[in-house]
Formats: C-alpha cells, sequence, structure tokens
C-alpha cells in the first residue's frame, strides 16, 4: 500500500486513512487494461454484502489480499492455486491497471479487484465468516513514529478483519521494517480469537513468492517478518472443515 510524508485526513466515514491518495503517473498499458478489464473483474463498491458464490461463479475458498500494489504476488498466487477464489483491494490505478494487465496475460478466472478503501470494503461489503483467508503483504510502515497511528494494522481493524473470518480463517501479513513486524506480532497476539501458527514469526510459506524489491533487500541484508494467524472455533459457529492453510 502506498504511502508518504503527505498525511490524508480521515474519510468520511471517520476512520483514519493508512493510505495516501497520490496522482502517479499511470502508463498507456495501464490505463488501457483498466478500461478493457475492469468491466469484466472490477467489483464496484456498495455500502451492501456482495453475494461472492455469485461473483466467482463457483463455491470456493476465498481469500482477500489488501492492497496488492503492483499485482505481480497476486498474480503468481492466483495462477499457482486455481482451487481458490481472490479479491484484491487496492486504491491506486496504476496498480490497479498493472494487475488487471496481468489478469489478462494469464487469463486467471479466479481474481477479482476492488478499487476501493480496504476498511469500507471489509465494513460494507463483506458479509461475518465469509472468508477464508486474508493476505496483508507489505503495508505502508509509516515509519514515523508520529504517523504510526495511521498503520493499517490496529485492534479495531484487526477485529473486523476477524469477524469476517470462517473458523481456521488465516491471517497472513508480511513487512520489511522490523518494528512493524513487532507492532503486528503484538497486535495479532492481542487477538483473543486468534492463534498463532508459529512460536511468534513464521517462515515464508512457498505460496508467497518473493517480490523483486523483497529479493533485492535480503540481498542488501534487511530482514522479512512472516506472520500466519489462525481464527479459533468460535463457540457459536458450527464446526468448519476447510483446511487450514490457504494460499
Amino acid at each position: 500500500m502506498a504511502g508518504g510524508d503527505t498525511v490524508s485526513p480521515a474519510g468520511p466515514a471517520g476512520h483514519i486513512r493508512s493510505f495516501v491518495r497520490r496522482q502517479g503517473r499511470v502508463s498507456h498499458a495501464q490505463q488501457r487494461y483498466h478500461q478493457e478489464m475492469m468491466p469484466r473483474i472490477g467489483v464496484p463498491y456498495g455500502a451492501a454484502p456482495i453475494d461472492l458464490e455469485a461473483l466467482f461463479g463457483r463455491v470456493a475458498p476465498r481469500i482477500l489480499e489488501i492492497g496488492f500494489g503492483m499485482g505481480e504476488t497476486s498474480a503468481a498466487i492466483a495462477a499457482a492455486h486455481p482451487e481458490n477464489d481472490y479479491l484484491g483491494c487496492e486504491v491506486h490505478t496504476p496498480g490497479v491497471g498493472s494487475l488487471c494487465k496481468l489478469v489478462a496475460e494469464l487469463d486467471l478466472h479466479n481474481l477479482r479487484i476492488v478499487q476501493h478503501d480496504a476498511v469500507e470494503v471489509l465494513r460494507d461489503m463483506l458479509a461475518p465468516a465469509s472468508l477464508d483467508g486474508v493476505h496483508l503483504f507489505f503495508p505502508d510502515p509509516w515509519p514515523k513514529k508520529r504517523h504510526h497511528k495511521r498503520r493499517l494494522l490496529q485492534p479495531a481493524f484487526l477485529a473486523l478483519l476477524v469477524s469476517r473470518l470462517r473458523s481456521g480463517g488465516i491471517i497472513h501479513c508480511a513487512t520489511d521494517w522490523q518494528d512493524y513486524a513487532q507492532q503486528m506480532l503484538a497486535v495479532l497476539s492481542a487477538e483473543r480469537m486468534l492463534e498463532n501458527t508459529a512460536p511468534d514469526y513464521a517462515p515464508r510459506p512457498e505460496h508467497r513468492p518473493p517480490t523483486r524489491f523483497e529479493q533485492r533487500g535480503l540481498r542488501l541484508g534487511h530482514g522479512v517478518w512472516d506472520l500466519l494467524f489462525r481464527r479459533r472455533q468460535d463457540s457459536l459457529e458450527p464446526e468448519d472443515h476447510r483446511q487450514d492453510q490457504l494460499a
């Protein structure tokens, strides 16, 4: 998810924005694929839950990706796991156009895109217990201490996220900022409806391909931290027999 020094105000819904709307350059190809593909794979924002079975035309595990950037990882995961359905959420047009291009080139049928604020998508468009997994890869770290409150993974947001997960559903986070990794671990560990799948940080799962940026950072000695937490069984929810680990 993109960021910068220009801090955007809270939106009309009252929550603090974790992203900055930038007027980044949109390439000709990104614009063309955005115009061609979004009518086919785009999901307009609406203040009512969407029917995911109707959207994808089948019953399958459903994974939400929040802030997919330029979409390379999203496309690679969707291509490698056609048995799952993926809903990507991103606000920036260059990234949306880039992923649209990859969807067309790879002929992916299991990926849809919402170009809107993820908080409002979760709150308004996704029903409780409708997701089998969530990917939050390399969100904006807001490195300046005075901006830490704008980091996306906060207790209130996490509670909303957990409410949209089925029992056994996985939240998979990754960051290359150590202090954000520590905050993520603390916030995730404090949520009573989650359990860690590792003693603390998890090894990078094979289903998350390293990005070019990440590979460059690793060559320079930078760290990357993955966290995988599972939603506990709710005492009021019937036993769910879906697989525990989802790509």
